[in-house]
């Protein structure tokens, strides 16, 4: 009896569950929380078990005291070094069909997209233009333009990738893989457009060749039909479901679907974290590229916002932070969270004074 998709994941968050008992200070059925310097700690995660890296780390040219790791490094080279073994990391733990935003600064995304795209395919340098409330622009607001010397780095960058596989045009797993299946199966390019009924309109060898070279990817009814051609030669033994093999990827006309979004940004209030990112931002990239039950990884958890949007969406978390004070927010969040707070929600900052917070106006907005 095949497992469901649900049953897979579940069984993959156990056995992370399991590698990070000895560092974990939470877990339940959808979210761990690990302790430590992340870089150690994603060595004990197994090889393809997370389904979206979901992450903010230090940006290294803001140099904020209060964000660990930011000031660490005496030179861009000796950063950029860190995050490369931050790179193969990622690589090792994502799934072949899994997808990574990295954000950063807008000074070092080019040089930190070059040393990624050795392990990922880089598929869009999205620019966050951090909106603001009138009265809430902080620097932006305050400085004296006059004095400026370059234009104000006011944005953020997202860096959004797949994991990249040499030997074929785009470097795309899938299309290795069924390349692989179908040599396997004793079948010709040709053949199998023929089976699957997936002729092109140009070239004679049809979607198959654009598949295996990573130009696009099949339909769900089309993967069905090449998985029941390659099995029926009785050489392929068995194929993975389409979940596992096609990277997710859903957007509308109603969401942000180009590369510049317009989020706005988290109103100051006691206790924010300093690199704290909109819980709607995140939503975002969480819908956009999982299916429900996956599983996301946060390497640099803060105050835990990704995996409350995990959560909001029925997927599975694993938060690595380093710093006490955080971990400590991380389990309160998680261990008070409910998918409609106006049910025990009596008074708008009630939601906060578990860890002596109140909400920002983006929080109280859910109670009016």
């Amino acid at each position: 009896m095949e497992l469901k998709y649900s049953d897979i994941r579940e069984k993959e968050f156990n056995r992370i569950v399991d590698k990070l008992k000895g560092v974990s200070s939470y877990n339940d059925n959808y979210s761990i929380v690990g302790h430590g310097d992340s870089l150690e700690l994603l060595k004990l995660i197994p090889d393809s078990s997370v389904s979206l890296i979901l992450t903010d780390p230090p940006y290294h040219s803001t140099k904020k005291d209060n964000i660990t790791n930011d000031t660490a490094f005496e030179t861009d080279e000796s950063f950029l070094l860190w995050m490369g073994k931050y790179f193969l990391e990622w690589k090792r733990v994502l799934k072949p069909n899994g997808s990574i935003f990295v954000f950063c600064s807008s000074t070092m995304s080019a040089r930190l997209e070059v040393i990624m795209s050795s392990e990922f395919n880089v598929l869009s340098h999205i620019v966050w233009t951090k909106p603001n409330d009138p009265g809430f622009d902080g620097w932006k607001g305050k400085m004296k333009k006059e004095n400026l010397r370059q234009w104000y780095p006011h944005s953020e960058r997202i860096l959004f990738a797949e994991p990249a596989l040499d030997g074929n045009l785009k470097r795309s797993w899938f299309g290795q893989f069924l390349r692989q299946k179908r040599i396997e199966a004793d079948l010709s390019g040709h053949y199998l457009t023929e089976l699957t009924g997936s002729f092109g309109k140009v070239n004679h060898g049809g979607a198959v060749s654009n598949w295996e070279t990573g130009r696009n990817i099949p339909s769900k009814e089309q993967y069905n039909k090449i998985c029941e051609a390659l099995l029926s030669t009785k050489k392929v033994k068995q194929m993975p479901i389409y979940e596992d093999v096609i990277r997710p990827f859903e957007v509308n006309a109603f969401v942000e679907f180009t590369d510049v979004w317009n989020f706005n940004s988290v109103r100051p209030y006691k206790g924010k974290h300093p690199a704290e990112k909109p819980l709607d931002m995140l939503e975002h990239c969480i819908k956009s590229t999982t299916f429900e039950n996956d599983i996301v990884l946060d390497s640099f958890a803060g105050s835990g916002s990704t995996a409350i949007a995990a959560l909001n969406l029925n997927r599975k978390s694993i938060s690595l932070e380093i710093e006490n004070e955080w971990i400590d927010v991380i389990v309160n969040r998680l261990k008070n969270h409910t998918p409609d707070l106006s049910k025990i929600v009596k008074k708008k900052h009630d939601i906060m004074k578990y860890n002596g917070r109140k909400v920002n106006e983006t929080q109280q907005r859910l109670f009016i």
